[in-house]
């Protein structure tokens, strides 16, 4: 789902001035927080949530602030009582201009209690984190997004060009439901836009330190591939060398230590350029050099142990899921296993699947691509319009923290709505840990301080975009 990013190395923007470090707090963010408790103990996993309560209680909340009735629509498919979406519009002041759509996903990744360190259904604030599934994907965004709209609502704002939020539903399990497809196929209206902001990109922390704020406008593709192995089985006290488990974890393992080919895309090469003046030192050394061409291995894979740089410079595919066995005292019958790949533009995906068996050396391990293929459309470009707002509204905040250009290596709802026409970038103003924070792992967390910044850019930013001519 990544696109090629559109521009050139001036669209990579350094903010120099010197200003507020953000270490104040900002008006009403005693509330805030409490509608971002709200949302994140509202469970909206696909195996016992429901994203239909969550969009009832921010559209409350939008209802409280002035919306009228006409302006808040909770969408419901038909047979799926629990995957409701909100879209909420503030109309704009020249009804000539296709509004800004601001793009959230409400539902979270499964979390088991007996796994976390504290409940994951809990909003727990420690040692300068909030801690929660959801905390930082993607109910940060979503959070701000409502309250940024309740404020504007409050202050009277009249934007030039009309605002609409959408928080959906299924952004996290689109194989079985995902709501941004859904609103296009069915209530196309409801996400048309001059372009939208989504997540996909945040700033990234060293200790304290601010290193960059990223601006995504692309994607990986995103792709599983279904491994399965069948045995006639036996009795387990007669095993032999041909056994399902065992053919398959080899097959896995193999596939484990295997690395695709690098393979530098635009957007790539402008985060590392910009990158390794701001890194520098050692790591800004190895970028320079994975810049050069031929590229050496040997700084490939020096970049290649931080995860993040592993993703964005080469395909990956990884082990997600087993199942196996039918019986604790029988040979096993069946093995499955998901393989999932977040794989880079212009690469085939049935050219992955077939690098895929090769690696796994074992014909008698049979392979399916899953799911329905991602859609594919090139980048929207950064052009001043994007950066210029993105840019001012750092330096207002940030002072000399720089702008700088990223891929995403996950996959996102932008990847349906640029296959729809609607140029769609990533911007949070969140900036977090190399680590990534614990999304989609355990003890998912986010910097207190992180999300009340990301909440006053958004405010701020959107204004801007709404505004400008």
């Amino acid at each position: 789902m990544i696109r090629r990013l559109a521009g050139s190395a001036a669209f990579v923007l350094a903010v120099c001035a010197a200003a507020p470090a953000g270490a104040q707090p900002y008006p009403g963010e005693a509330e805030f927080r409490g509608l971002y408790k709200e949302l994140i103990e509202i469970n909206t996993t696909l195996s016992v949530g429901s994203c239909t309560q969550a969009a009832q209680a921010m559209g409350a909340r939008l209802k409280a602030a002035g919306y009228p009735d006409k302006d808040i629509q909770v969408l419901v498919p038909a047979g799926r009582p629990k995957d409701g979406n909100l879209i909420a519009t503030l109309a704009g002041s020249d009804a000539g201009l296709k509004p800004i759509l601001l793009l959230a996903h409400i539902d979270v990744v499964e979390a088991r209690r007996e796994d976390w360190a504290r409940d994951p259904f809990k909003l727990v604030e420690e040692n300068g984190y909030f801690y929660a599934r959801g905390a930082s994907d993607d109910k940060s965004m979503a959070a701000a997004f409502t309250d940024a709209m309740i404020r504007y609502k409050r202050e009277g704002f009249k934007p030039r060009r009309g605002l609409k939020l959408a928080l959906t539903c299924g952004e996290e399990t689109p194989d079985t439901f995902n709501g941004v497809r859904w609103l296009l196929a069915n209530h196309r209206g409801a996400l048309d836009a001059q372009f939208a902001l989504n997540e996909g990109a945040a700033g990234r922390l060293d200790g304290d330190r601010r290193l960059f704020l990223g601006i995504q406008a692309g994607e990986k593709v995103y792709q599983d591939f279904g491994l399965e192995i069948t045995n006639p089985g036996g009795h387990s006290s007669r095993p032999s060398k041909d056994n399902a488990i065992t053919r398959l974890s080899a097959a896995l393992v193999r596939i484990g230590a295997y690395d695709f080919p690098a393979r530098l895309n635009e957007a790539t090469r402008l985060h590392f350029e910009r990158m390794s003046a701001i890194r520098g030192g050692p790591v800004g050394a190895e970028m320079k050099a994975v810049l050069a061409n031929p590229t050496p291995s040997a700084s490939v894979a020096a970049l290649a142990r931080d995860a993040g740089y592993n993703s964005m410079m080469r395909t990956t595919c990884v082990a997600t899921m087993v199942d196996a066995g039918h019986a604790l005292n029988a040979l096993p019958q069946r093995a499955t296993a998901n393989v999932n790949c977040r794989i880079l533009p212009g690469e085939d995906i049935a050219v992955v699947m077939q690098t895929l068996k090769q690696v796994a050396d074992d014909p008698a391990v049979t392979f399916t691509a899953k799911g329905e293929p991602s859609p594919v459309s090139p980048a929207p470009p950064l052009t001043p319009a994007i950066t210029g707002p993105a840019a001012a509204v750092a330096r207002e905040l940030w002072g000399d923290v720089p702008l700088a250009p990223a891929m995403s290596t996950g996959a996102t709802d932008g990847r349906f709505l640029l296959a729809a026409g609607v140029p769609t970038y990533g911007l949070s103003g969140m900036f977090g840990e190399a680590d990534g924070g614990g999304t989609h792992g355990l003890n998912e967390r986010i910097r207190v301080r992180s999300l009340y910044d990301g909440r006053e850019y958004l405010y701020r930013v959107v204004k801007l975009y709404a505004n400008a001519r």
